[in-house]
């Protein structure tokens, strides 16, 4: 079964609206665990807007699942991963100033970048990911990196679902027959809801793990989270 890993940083962005520790972040991973989630996912940016280089730190001995640390890959990033040492990095391209990821890697021209920072992971231990769009040849390239695997921007899929969800969706399919042809291990993530999911999980076959935050804590202050990580690990079954 494909699984499931929670996005905190929309909790973190709560917390910082207004200051002090409500909610916990640090406790709302845990209960995301104790209700079924089988990862977590953090992504620090260099402003600290949501998830601070802290609450990484504090989550380190707390996370027993799967701990994914998402971000581009700076000095200060990648320090940062070395001393956690969670489960997982994964690689994304965004900008200091990005509102959200946006976009995957063009993994040919960055191909020597991510070699140098893929192999400093692996070297300690750390699974990497990288996050990539659809196109063939930003995968094949992307297993060219050594990366063990590659994470599938999925916001097109999503934008796409309710127009023509095969047609949407034919790409990713497309995608994850390269990724394990090329020796690669496939995520997704970006928009995944309770009304897509299901869909994608049945069409793009290989798939390890998806990642999904900002609609997760959303549908939770409807449904409440335990109901509504078990929502999600529904959709996945």
């Amino acid at each position: 079964m494909t699984r499931l890993s929670v996005n905190i940083n929309k909790i973190a962005t709560l917390r910082n609206a207004r200051g002090g520790n409500v909610p916990d972040v640090l406790k709302v991973a845990a209960d995301c665990e104790r209700f079924g989630a089988e990862g977590i996912t953090v992504h620090p940016r260099p402003d600290e807007r949501h998830i601070r280089y802290q609450d990484v730190l504090g989550l380190k001995p707390l996370v027993k699942t799967e701990f994914n640390i998402e971000g581009y890959p700076n000095k200060k990033f990648i320090d940062l991963v070395l001393s956690v040492k969670p489960s997982q990095v994964t690689l994304v391209p965004d900008p200091p100033g990005a509102l959200t990821s946006n976009a995957g890697w063009d993994t040919v021209k960055n191909k020597d970048f991510l070699k140098e920072v893929i192999l400093d992971f692996k070297n300690a231990g750390i699974r990497t990911s990288i996050f990539v769009d659809t196109n063939p040849q930003n995968i094949i390239h992307a297993a060219k990196t050594g990366t063990d695997r590659v994470e599938l921007y999925t916001e097109p899929y999503a934008t796409g679902f309710h127009k023509n969800k095969e047609a949407a969706v034919k790409p990713f399919a497309d995608a994850a027959v390269i990724a394990l042809e090329n020796g690669l291990g496939l995520n997704a993530g970006h928009d995944l809801d309770l009304d897509n999911l299901r869909f994608f999980n049945e069409q793009v076959k290989g798939l390890d793990e998806v990642s999904i935050g900002h609609a997760l804590i959303s549908d939770a202050l409807y449904f409440g989270l335990e109901n509504t990580i078990q929502l999600y690990l529904k959709q996945l079954k």
